[in-house]
């Protein structure tokens, strides 16, 4: 109380919050704070004679009002306590008889139930697993994907190297081959690779993951935020998991994801034909009783795993995906498209329709057309044409034009060089002509082809660099150096 007089009184004599917090050795915050409850409780400087510490205390920091109790009438535990003891009596009935006295009462936790082949819960342990590099000694940290039925709660387990969505839907499919079948839902948790907006009543599903769902017939149902109750039943087989198989392999030491996957395997094998106690059955005969024939049949031929990416038609009427450009019809130049890209292939489609089908190649900054995708004889479309930029090209200079020149003629089509023509003459708007022609000259010479160089040159100013040549006079006069007539 001593320092919080001590700042009024600091207040009073025209001391801002900064200067009272550094006399005192208090944060300007908790000056702050309290200049606000003194302004609040209506305490200047000098305080009243009869203000004692304690009154002052009371003043600027009043007890919390009490918080609303909760309305509901509790039971009377010792008597629910002696009425248990008596014969028949069960909990169930005195929770009846409770809230036949007290309808607005208590009540328990609804307990889930699961129907045979309905659910599907995969969610990550928490605790990874290490596996050693045998060359430097490197440690990484491995993720394990644990997925139980809902009915038997038949698990599978394995390890990944991430938790990234190729990981996470490539387990999803292991685990469907194991259970042989698929079940009507798979109840995942909020993970930022599979759900990218966790919502309590529309979550948005990652397309590649609803892709795979839709493969194998099944529906994603994420956990509500929040709600561990919604997948109690895989966050205990996350524990048997961590128990019985994490646990277990604790003292042993692997050097690559297949040698550790073997292991976990054979900690499935003894996890799923423990016999548990509450029930009197193994995970395994309970999976043969119920979910087995309840699953839905796995398709002909497993989900093979495929990204997604937005992307746009150029003035080519190609697209970039992974620094490769694929061509579509080019009546599509412009227009907005969705690519699939799988490991292989490269499938683009608009509006939902596939307009094109490409094997996928390297990222090598080159063209993969189909002829039936170009233009008949060139046509003139959108504000680009041949003509159009080879006139720009010579209104810029000579080396101008004959760079634009070289780079048309020495594409395949003509058409695939339409990119790096244009960006490079835009480059007339930012660095002028005179610039951009000097660029040019020295792309011609050193034997460069490409928008990449020619913007490399301006950028460096290597434009303003007169190249050495050999009929140059040395740089350094001295009379130790013979000169040309020494040879003559």
């Amino acid at each position: 109380m001593r320092k919080i007089r001590d700042v009024l009184r600091l207040s009073a004599a025209g001391l801002s919050k900064r200067q009272i917090a550094a006399s005192l050795g208090i944060g300007p915050t908790a000056a702050g704070a309290c200049l606000r409850r003194a302004r609040e409780a209506g305490i200047g400087w000098p305080p009243p004679d009869d203000l004692g510490d304690a009154v002052l205390e009371r003043r600027l920091y009043p007890a919390p009002a009490a918080a609303a109790k909760d309305w509901r009438s509790l039971p009377d535990w010792p008597a629910v306590h002696r009425e248990l003891r008596r014969k028949g009596v069960t909990l169930q009935l005195v929770w009846e008889e409770y809230r036949a006295t007290h309808p607005d009462g208590y009540s328990p936790t609804m307990r889930q139930a699961h129907v045979a082949g309905e659910k599907l819960f995969v969610d990550y342990a928490g605790t990874t697993i290490d596996i050693f590099d045998a060359t430097t000694g490197e440690v990484h940290a491995c993720q394990l994907f644990v997925a139980a039925l809902g009915a038997s709660s038949y698990t599978y387990a394995e390890a990944t190297a991430t938790q990234s969505l190729p990981d996470w839907i490539g387990s999803h499919t292991r685990a469907f081959a194991f259970f042989g079948g698929v079940p009507a839902m798979v109840v995942s948790d909020n993970l930022k690779s599979g759900i990218t907006k966790a919502c309590f009543y529309e979550p948005a599903v990652n397309r590649a993951y609803a892709e795979m769902a839709a493969h194998y017939g099944t529906a994603i149902v994420p956990a509500r935020p929040r709600k561990p109750r919604d997948k109690a039943k895989v966050e205990v087989a996350v524990q048997v998991a961590t128990r019985w198989i994490i646990a277990k392999l604790r003292n042993r030491r692997f050097f690559s994801l297949p040698e550790l996957n073997a292991a976990i395997r054979e900690c499935l094998v003894t996890l799923n034909d423990r016999v548990s106690r509450h029930l009197g059955a193994s995970r395994r005969s309970l999976f043969d009783a119920t979910d087995r024939s309840a699953l839905k049949p796995l398709p002909t031929a497993p989900y093979v795993y495929a990204e997604w990416k937005q992307c746009k038609a150029g003035l080519d009427y190609h697209v970039e995906v992974e620094k490769h450009y694929y061509s579509v019809p080019h009546a599509l130049l412009r227009e907005t498209l969705w690519a699939r890209i799988t490991g292989r292939t490269i499938e683009l489609f608009h509006q939902g329709n596939r307009v094109a089908v490409h094997v996928r190649s390297s990222s090598n900054r080159r063209h993969t057309t189909v002829s039936e995708h170009m233009p008949s004889s060139h046509r003139r479309y959108a504000d680009w044409t041949l003509e159009r930029i080879q006139r720009l090209a010579n209104e810029i200079g000579p080396k101008t034009s004959a760079l634009i020149e070289i780079i048309l003629r020495e594409r395949t089509h003509p058409e695939q060089g339409f990119r790096a023509s244009i960006g490079i003459l835009r480059h007339a708007t930012s660095f002028g002509h005179e610039r951009l022609e000097a660029a040019c000259g020295r792309a011609l010479d050193i034997g460069a082809r490409s928008y990449t160089s020619v913007t490399s040159i301006l950028k460096n100013n290597l434009d303003r660099q007169r190249p050495a040549t050999a009929t140059e006079g040395p740089a350094i006069v001295h009379p130790n150096i013979r000169g040309p007539r020494y040879f003559n």
